[in-house]
């Protein structure tokens, strides 16, 4: 039985956002296929997600130069906490499913939020003298995204970070992430949106059932 995070950032209504509806049914599928594995939602926009600010800094400082733990504030404490409580559950994920919009060229800023969560070094990659090293390898990942316009060919391509960024930080972090669902251009093509919905939903099928095997 396999352990998976369904993680999304979009605060739209399901119904109302492509990405969101492509993988509800990416997810399904999944379930179809293996109904024995256990699926996590997490909704980024309904979770207690901490920043980096000042108080992150000042514990993870103190904590560097040796002080206990019992001597951090109570916010410090609360957010490295919660921050841990977050790495620890995708270090114990073997599947994970990132469902997001492009915004403004890149990913939704809770997503990127999570990402500084799991991205902590000792836990989730560590520095070597040959460079840093990623600690999640045997895990699998899937990106969703759904974008306005057309960035996988043409004079935007250059200017695609979202899909981009995600899939290198979490080959940064050791986890294969073989392929992404892709939804663009329905802001664009407005005519063609449904032609272009119902692509990626057949597309979002076949990725699920692969990803269902591995």
């Amino acid at each position: 039985m396999a352990k998976v995070l369904y993680i999304t950032a979009n605060p739209k209504a399901e119904k109302e956002s492509l990405s969101l509806t492509v993988g509800r049914t990416f997810l399904d599928t999944y379930r179809q296929k293996a109904p024995q594995d256990q699926i996590v939602e997490i909704d980024l926009y309904q979770t207690d997600l901490p920043m980096i600010d000042p108080d992150v800094f000042s514990a993870w400082g103190k904590l560097q130069k040796g002080e206990d733990f019992d001597r951090l504030s109570a916010e410090e404490k609360r957010k490295v906490s919660r921050m841990n409580e977050l790495a620890d559950q995708f270090i114990a994920a073997d599947k994970c499913i990132f469902v997001t919009p492009l915004w403004n060229l890149s990913i939704p800023p809770r997503m990127k939020a999570y990402i500084d969560s799991i991205c902590i070094a000792g836990k989730t990659f560590k520095y070597t003298e040959q460079g840093p090293v990623g600690l999640l390898q045997g895990k699998k990942a899937v990106h969703i995204q759904a974008r306005g316009g057309v960035y996988s060919e043409g004079p935007a391509k250059d200017f695609e970070f979202g899909d981009r960024y995600l899939r290198a930080i979490l080959t940064f972090l050791g986890v294969d992430v073989s392929n992404s669902v892709i939804i663009e251009g329905a802001d664009y093509f407005v005519d063609q949106r449904q032609q272009i919905l119902d692509k990626a939903l057949e597309k979002a099928m076949v990725a699920s059932g692969l990803f269902a095997q591995g």
